[in-house]
């Protein structure tokens, strides 16, 4: 599409230059052949490269912009670029009969002002104007899903939804309940999106992805509301005061967020705390087959990982280096980074 407005912007590049140029621009100089020639191919040149920025660009611009609101954000915004249109028209009135340009030029830039100057204001306390509206009458916010049916909603953090495990956990049925994504999670996850730093970029686009996922597949439900507490500072003041305010479940895997939202009685569903839970217990004496691919922090040990991730530290491993061995578990250790192993090689 970009390939043919710019071949359209060359052609009436082209046309814009021969127009010019047709008012004997070039009649008297020496060599006006030539220069009519380079005049048109330099119009061509501006109209291929200038056209797309003018039309295309802007249009795709526009329709991401739009796209990217929510619901009560393009309802609010129609309604005040109406309002101060309307407003724009009244005043107009009076105004077009003011003598010279200032009754052609006013009436047309008080509208635009007026109309930009509503959609700001009523998008920005859309918030109010909803409950404003509710009071009155004009409509009642339809209940969530999980209201309706009974089941307890998840307030779900960047974290959760970044890991992507959360995914394949609502697949397999281990949440009961629906998921609920604040918009302001969702703008977090935009903002680690767009990042300038290519990792940053990847997560946020794995969690769009993942968030994209679990809303396609429906094992779990999902929903995004716009609610957003006021008198909470950060995100993760946010996420604690919403889950008060619902279910009192908060989904995450960030320690601190963890820690305060059980400090306040909250009911966290930690995603690590999950896996660690369902791995495989391992006793002293039982013995394991392990691949030694890096020296331990003291002499002589080695370290291998099993498939679920757990780290085994072998006594004396270190000599048998991108091998596989045979080993005797010996201690195991709980940590809060998870679970460590100890073994010794097995006896020939």
């Amino acid at each position: 599409m970009i390939r043919n407005i710019r071949l359209l912007g060359a052609a009436l590049g082209g046309i814009v230059g021969l127009g010019l140029a047709a008012g004997g621009l070039f009649e008297r100089l020496e060599y006006a052949g030539a220069l009519l020639v380079l005049w048109v191919l330099a119009w061509v040149a501006v109209g291929f490269a200038l056209l797309p920025y003018l039309t295309v660009v802007p249009a795709q611009w526009l329709v991401r912009q739009v796209q990217a609101l929510s619901t009560a954000e393009f309802v609010t915004a129609v309604v005040g670029l109406l309002l101060g249109l309307l407003m724009g028209l009244l005043l107009g009135v009076p105004l077009s009969a003011l003598p010279g340009p200032a009754g052609q030029v006013l009436p047309v830039g008080v509208s635009l002002a007026l109309g930009l100057g509503m959609v700001g204001l009523t998008v920005a306390k859309r918030h109010d104007l909803i409950v404003a509206a509710e009071a009155i009458g004009l409509f009642r916010r339809p209940e969530p899903p999980s209201a309706q049916a009974g089941l307890p909603e998840i307030v779900v953090d960047t974290s959760a939804i970044i890991d992507g495990r959360i995914a394949d956990i609502a697949e397999s049925g281990f949440i009961y309940g629906t998921l609920v994504v604040p918009r302001f999670v969702l703008g977090e996850l935009q903002q680690i999106a767009d990042s300038p730093d290519p990792l940053r970029r990847q997560r946020g686009r794995r969690g769009l992805e993942i968030l994209a996922r679990l809303q396609r597949e429906g094992r779990t439900p999902v929903v995004i509301v716009e609610d957003e507490p006021r008198d909470a500072g950060g995100v993760d003041e946010k996420l604690v005061a919403l889950a008060k305010a619902r279910s009192g479940i908060i989904l995450t895997n960030d320690f601190n967020l963890n820690r305060v939202a059980e400090v306040q009685g909250l009911r966290v569903m930690n995603i690590n705390s999950l896996a660690n839970a369902v791995k495989p217990a391992i006793l002293p004496g039982e013995e394991l087959r392990v691949r030694i691919i890096q020296e331990g922090k003291e002499p002589g040990q080695g370290v291998g990982f099993l498939d679920d991730g757990t780290m085994i530290v072998v006594e004396g491993g270190a000599r048998h280096l991108d091998a596989e061995l045979d080993v005797v578990a010996t201690r195991v250790l709980q940590t809060v980074a998870g679970r460590m192993i100890f073994a010794q090689p097995r006896p020939q």
